[in-house]
């Protein structure tokens, strides 16, 4: 029987087992009375009812725990006590819990256990009314890297550890794609939807540490992440067992997603790794979240039912870790390590939650206006590049850069110069960009295409500033409340004086912009002989930025600084 189909049987019969306790109490009227927790009785009669909310790998064994407890009477001020347990993502509890209106739960839970105490301090953060001060931790399991055992075997011989620079793209280790000795990919679980993927985030931060390079690196992640990111543990793993894509698969999990994904036969199981640097164990964390006085004792009821042995012995059938980390999982298999992995001692509760704001303010999609000047300052050399114009050398960069857009990215392109009398070409029309913009081709592969073709004109002028003020009203129009919205100018920095100057451009900017509908100017200018001081004007008008790369193995740096903006807008120092 399939995972997924035999948690949805469990799930009826809970649900069938209550059903037929509130028969019995509706045919024992009032004369059913058993022992309650304080050892006088409880009514079956009038039963409290406890909805808890529990991350999807934990459920099972919660839903398990709530039989036993329904089955054991237990009261409350007389009243018995039944808890009903249903599958929920961490991230619609919490919602739910914020009083949100869109992707929320028709009813409040009483009880949440999620897969990461992160959660619930975010929840605390934010306001969430009625959360209980403390939580009881039901399990913990570490998280793993796992691959195919082929795959692993392959990487022994390489001599190649797990390590959590892996979760990086291979530009920020100076290359343009991993060698045959490591993985092709590292997936990530998306963190607005798992704590595995909160955890990978601080893992990934705690590596790089701080600073401009470091925020280069992050924001390169969370590029690279958010294009393979999965809603869920399983999903990650058939992606594994899939070899029509990736080559060389590797996915970040809690270990017992492994133990769960391995219970069916194969010839290459799922094999977990441990990353050489020390691992992030994930606790789950049960925390009362009723408003209702008798549904809160009931809460803290089932909630001091967890801590019990039984339970505890559940969890680890089920292929956990014992709360503290110290017992393992029964029956692990042979892919799973015996021993308890080393976690690493940096990682503490507040730099996960700063994680996690980090990735709040990278992650939100793009709705991103590309001018790629074309005229004839563009058409000169850049250093180190024989035969190869400025324009070239930043497009072959920039088709770098468009791997670290996500799906959810909008984008669009224009071409500018003065060429036939038209100061701007649209290219590609502002859209998604994985629809196409008229005919057959998505706006990626189209945008792909142009990196490759557009040329610059050594005959043409540039008309920076009239494309400026045009592009910045065009995104300004098209304003995507929940996008990060930014008109992204490549050019070689030099306007010829065909159309209105740089301080007019400044004044209709001021006048142009909008604080409810911020539109954020970044330029990345080639070479040396741009208009420095007119451009560091124009971005700082629009809280955006200046970058400048003197040489091509700075290009892609200089793109990542752009975009590593978000972590500190709107109050970042100038850039260099």
């Amino acid at each position: 029987m399939a995972v997924g189909a035999e948690r949805r049987r469990r799930q009826v019969l809970l649900r069938l087992s209550l059903a037929a306790v509130a028969i019995a109490v509706a045919l024992a009227g009032s004369t059913v009375l058993v022992l309650d927790q304080a050892g006088g009785s409880c009514s079956a009669r009038d039963p409290v009812l406890v909805g808890v909310a529990a991350a999807v790998d934990i459920a099972p064994t919660v839903m398990e725990a709530a039989g036993r407890f329904n089955q054991s009477r237990v009261g409350v001020d007389g009243r018995c006590v039944l808890v009903q347990v249903t599958e929920q993502p961490p991230a619609t509890v919490l919602r739910t819990l914020l009083g949100g209106t869109a992707g929320v739960l028709s009813e409040r839970p009483d009880g949440w256990i999620s897969d990461s105490s992160a959660w619930i301090r975010l929840a605390r953060k934010q306001g969430a009314a009625n959360l209980a001060g403390t939580e009881t931790v039901m399990a913990t399991s570490p998280l793993v890297f796992a691959t195919r055992k082929s795959l692993a075997r392959r990487f022994a011989v390489g001599k190649t550890d797990m390590n959590w620079r892996m979760v990086f793209p291979a530009t920020t280790r100076g290359r343009i794609r991993p060698t045959e000795n490591e993985p092709d990919v590292v997936r990530v679980p998306d963190p607005s939807l798992a704590g595995a993927g909160i955890a990978t985030v601080a893992a990934a931060r705690d590596v790089v540490g701080s600073g401009a390079e470091a925020d280069r690196a992050l924001t390169a992640f969370v590029r690279w992440a958010q294009a393979g990111a999965a809603p869920d543990y399983r999903t990650m793993l058939a992606a594994v067992d899939d070899r029509s894509f990736w080559q060389r698969p590797v996915v970040i999990v809690p270990e017992q997603s492994v133990w769960e994904h391995n219970r069916r036969p194969s010839d290459d199981p799922v094999t977990a790794l441990h990353p050489r640097e020390g691992t992030i164990n994930l606790d789950y964390p049960y925390v009362v979240t009723s408003s209702d006085e008798a549904k809160a004792s009931g809460s803290r009821a089932f909630a001091a039912w967890l801590r019990s042995p039984e339970t505890r012995e559940a969890a680890r059938r089920a292929g956990f870790r014992s709360p503290d980390g110290s017992l393992g999982p029964y029956s692990p298999g042979p892919d799973i390590p015996t021993e308890a992995p080393r976690t690493r001692p940096t990682i503490l509760p507040g730099m996960i939650d700063e994680a996690l704001a980090a990735w709040s303010r990278l992650a939100p999609p793009t709705n991103i206006l590309v001018l790629a000047d074309s005229g004839k300052h563009m058409a000169g050399p850049i250093n180190g590049q024989r035969g190869k114009t400025r324009l070239t050398v930043a497009l072959d960069a920039a088709r770098l850069g468009l791997q670290l857009f996500p799906d959810s990215t909008h984008m669009g392109m224009w071409e500018f110069s003065s060429a036939k009398g038209e100061d701007q070409r649209e290219r590609v029309r502002l859209g998604p960009i994985t629809e196409p913009d008229g005919g057959q081709v998505i706006r990626r592969s189209r945008l792909e295409e142009l990196t490759r073709t557009l040329r610059a004109d050594p005959k043409e002028p540039s008309a920076l500033y009239d494309s400026v003020i045009a592009g910045f009203r065009a995104l300004t129009e098209s304003y995507d409340e929940t996008m990060n919205n930014t008109l992204l100018v490549i050019t070689a920095g030099k306007d010829d004086g065909k159309g209105i100057s740089g301080t007019k451009l400044v004044e209709r900017l001021r006048g142009d912009w909008n604080p409810e509908r911020p539109v954020q100017i970044v330029v990345l200018a080639f070479g040396t002989d741009l208009d420095r001081a007119a451009l560091t004007q124009i971005t700082s008008v629009t809280n955006g930025s200046l970058h400048v790369a003197q040489r091509p193995e700075e290009i892609i740096d200089v793109f990542l600084s752009a975009l590593a903006r978000r972590l500190c807008h709107p109050t970042c120092a100038k850039a260099p």
